[in-house]
């Protein structure tokens, strides 16, 4: 296979878990969150409290209100920023136009705080598989993205301060503390599902393995496994014999393979295992921070141990 091939493979699986991800968080909205009459965050939020108000159609008002923020914040989120959520949100209103009819009434009847459960979990749920995929649903990520390339405040604490004034502002509507409680629920548990599910498909594992036969555990684990290995050097303090120790890191459902290379190359092999989070690099995820210019300058300008700084002439 072809590395154009494989990127191409990659691509449309990413598309379709995308469109699957926010299938769910439109059918958990619609179905469960919409009928009870509760605002939630996000623009999904801002657009269901236009839609009690003035009755306009709340997919028409969510993609409207997505593309006046883009349009506004084009040259400071970035082009593939605004095309991932051209897309996400074309995807969402057809999702959200298509579903909301089907469902007058929520599907469990007079249960409201069950349907808010099961309305943030399935959202929450939605949202992490677009997240993991590389996608966006665009939302108050825009205003977000825009205060912190002009701010010092985070990313994360803006997009809450959004949704809690949305959801605190359907107080003008209906007048109702138990309806701005159960927004402010249904964020709680959407984000929590959405950061396990995230974290989840992050999550990898750590091999330290000692063995006599550290060469060929290390060859098959690349010939079978296609993960790289690192050979480490360490003393046996029983022994005072040097040895060597295999490190591998991998995805958490590759681990029975290892395990299994490991087992049927040395019996006797000594095996840590060990969770990790947030492993970056080639063959894993991509580091995704944004430096600041200043940080930038700052950086471009260290000067490494041995090495004279220019003077300018």
């Amino acid at each position: 296979m072809t590395e154009t091939t494989r990127k191409n493979l990659n691509l449309a699986k990413d598309y379709v878990m995308i469109t699957l991800g926010l299938f769910c968080y439109a059918f958990g909205f619609t179905a469960f969150i919409l009928p009870e009459k509760i605002v939630i965050g996000s623009v999904t939020g801002l657009s269901s409290l236009i839609h009690f108000w003035l009755g306009w159609n709340v997919a028409v008002t969510y993609y409207v209100i997505n593309i006046i923020l883009l349009a506004i914040a084009f040259h400071s989120v970035g082009k593939q920023f605004v095309l991932r959520t051209v897309i996400g949100a074309t995807i969402s209103t057809i999702f959200i136009g298509v579903l909301q009819p089907y469902f007058p009434q929520p599907i469990i009847e007079q249960q409201t705080f069950m349907n808010v459960i099961l309305g943030a979990v399935l959202c929450g749920l939605g949202l992490g598989i677009v997240f993991t995929h590389n996608g966006s649903t665009g939302g108050t990520d825009i205003i977000a993205a825009m205060v912190a390339k002009y701010s010092t405040i985070s990313f994360g604490r803006t997009m809450m301060y959004c949704d809690v004034l949305i959801i605190c502002s359907s107080w003008l509507l209906f007048h109702s503390i138990d309806k701005i409680v159960y927004g402010l629920i249904f964020m709680v548990i959407y984000s929590v599902t959405a950061d396990r599910v995230i974290n989840n498909t992050r999550q990898s594992v750590q091999f330290m393995i000692i063995s006599k036969k550290w060469q060929e555990i290390a060859n098959n684990v690349i010939q079978e496994a296609h993960r790289g290995c690192t050979i480490l050097d360490g003393t046996g303090w029983y022994t005072k014999a040097a040895v060597k120790i295999v490190m591998v890191m991998c995805r958490k459902h590759e681990s029975v393979n290892i395990f299994r290379i490991i087992k049927e190359t040395d019996r006797e092999a000594i095996i840590t295992q060990s969770n990790v989070n947030g492993v970056y690099g080639f063959g894993f995820d991509e580091l995704k921070v944004r430096l600041h210019n200043k940080k930038k300058a700052d950086n471009e300008a260290v000067i490494l141990p041995g090495q004279e700084a220019e003077t300018p002439e």
